[in-house]
């Protein structure tokens, strides 16, 4: 399996830190793709003997057979239909993007056009088999607490415009609460889960949504209740946060792995 990685951050190392150590047999990275010179894709690309490339022609031109995308939300909105269209399997972490209902529309009616894999991953989370198997029977609710220590919400202008001083919180802080469909946008890199869990399930309008800073915590934890005529499931998840980046959890970086492990398995256990 040819594959392609749109970004230059922690996952894109450590694919290829993977491939490296033959934990990801049979899969060929060909690019690592940036949206310029200056990327910082571009000195990884050169410590692991890989080609960078700029732009979406020069990234297909490197033949593909998939590209996961581990930059942001723009890069899905940039490279997801364009890629698909060309046959090519997209596999998106940055699932918030897909919020934009038009967007994922668009990238669905590729997938299938073209017979192409639109993939978006479990991420941080897991439980999304049961969720899937909970929803044909009928659910009523689907919540998520994304609960992280106070230094993963940083830099993020929602968070600012709040003026919560994250240095100084003494108890836990609610830093927003209510639908997924409002509330994932303003997180592009923290709740990209609250995204997947959307589409997996209700979708983003009916799906509840909590974050919370925890000065408390010492790992990124989430909490997830499912509910109805199936029963109630309750899940929890504490993850221990990449060193490199406090905003992702180690969890959600080992996903993305497995997803890859995944495209090009002809036996796949659980969904």
């Amino acid at each position: 399996m040819r594959i392609g990685i749109i970004g230059g951050g922690v996952i894109a190392r450590l694919v290829l830190e993977q491939i490296r150590a033959g934990g990801l047999a049979g899969i060929e990275l060909v690019a690592i793709a940036g949206r310029s010179a200056a990327s910082r894709g571009k000195a990884l690309a050169a410590s692991f003997g890989v080609p960078f490339v700029v732009g979406l022609d020069a990234l297909a031109a490197a033949r593909p057979e998939a590209v996961v995308e581990a930059a942001s939300h723009e890069a899905v909105r940039e490279y997801g239909e364009p890629l698909l269209e060309r046959g090519i399997s997209f596999v998106a972490l940055s699932g918030g993007a897909l919020c934009d209902d038009a967007l994922r529309e668009r990238l669905e009616r590729a997938a299938a056009r073209n017979k192409a894999l639109l993939y978006v991953p479990s991420g941080g989370i897991g439980g999304l088999d049961a969720l899937k198997a909970a929803c044909l029977a009928g659910v009523e609710e689907v919540s998520i607490a994304v609960t992280k220590p106070p230094a993963a919400w940083k830099g993020i202008p929602y968070v600012e415009k709040l003026g919560v001083d994250l240095d100084a919180l003494a108890a836990p802080r609610v830093l927003f609460e209510g639908s997924a469909r409002e509330g994932v946008p303003h997180f592009p890199a923290n709740v990209n889960i609250a995204a997947v869990l959307s589409m997996a399930g209700i979708g983003f309008d009916r799906t509840r949504l909590k974050v919370v800073a925890d000065p408390a915590l010492k790992f990124n934890t989430h909490f997830i209740v499912i509910r109805g005529s199936t029963g109630r499931i309750d899940l929890r998840f504490e993850s221990v946060a990449m060193p490199e980046n406090p905003k992702t959890s180690m969890l959600a970086c080992f996903s993305a792995l497995a997803a890859i492990r995944e495209l090009g398995r002809s036996a796949r256990y659980g969904t």
